[in-house]
């Protein structure tokens, strides 16, 4: 947190605007700011293949698919940067392509690492479930495994834990399925 005269002070969106390009990404979780460590091949290797399948699904369907790094600005001090995110057809209106995003996806998919699997599954998670994100994904590439959380009453509940030889579908992206273990071709 930043401090004026010794007291600290909440970093905020328009803050980040004025930091120095440093080639980092940044989140702010009610004004803390955290460094989201660069990820592995293994993290790139199953977001290249996420996207392919989430791209075709809203080339067909209609919506928009984006990729970190991307600033979701839900309030000037909860800001984050998800793996991947969709907004369906009924909701694309919302991405203004030369301005941050200010409203939640449809769907948030967060690839986990060991560096980032305690924030994905705990911090991150609830802010999702906080600013409403109807589906949030959280995908282990070491375990190979696919988690599909939808929002219930305005909380989380776990609709899919898929893995190997298993298919992964979603309520909100309605006609995606893809097999689980396409996403991890090692």
């Amino acid at each position: 947190m930043a401090t004026v005269l010794g007291i600290p002070r909440k970093t905020t969106y328009q803050d980040l605007q004025t930091w120095p390009d440093d080639g980092r990404r940044y989140e702010l979780y009610d004004g803390e700011v955290v460094v989201v460590p660069a990820p592995f091949p293994r993290h790139q290797i199953t977001m290249l293949q996420l996207t392919d399948r989430l791209h075709s699904h809203v080339t067909r369907h209609g919506g928009i698919m984006l990729f970190s790094p991307i600033d979701i600005v839900f309030t000037d001090d909860n800001v984050l940067q998800p793996d991947i995110v969709v907004f369906t057809a009924a909701r694309r209106h919302h991405v203004r392509l030369d301005e941050a995003i200010r409203v939640g996806p449809d769907v948030a998919v967060e690839v986990i690492s060991a560096g980032t699997a305690a924030r994905d599954r705990g911090r991150k998670l609830a802010m999702f479930e906080r600013f409403g994100v109807q589906e949030y994904w959280i995908v282990d590439p070491v375990a190979e495994r696919v988690e599909v959380r939808t929002l219930e009453q305005g909380r989380y509940a776990l609709a899919l834990s898929a893995g190997r030889g298993e298919e992964l579908v979603s309520a909100v992206l309605a006609g995606l399925a893809c097999r689980v273990d396409t996403l991890f071709p090692w």
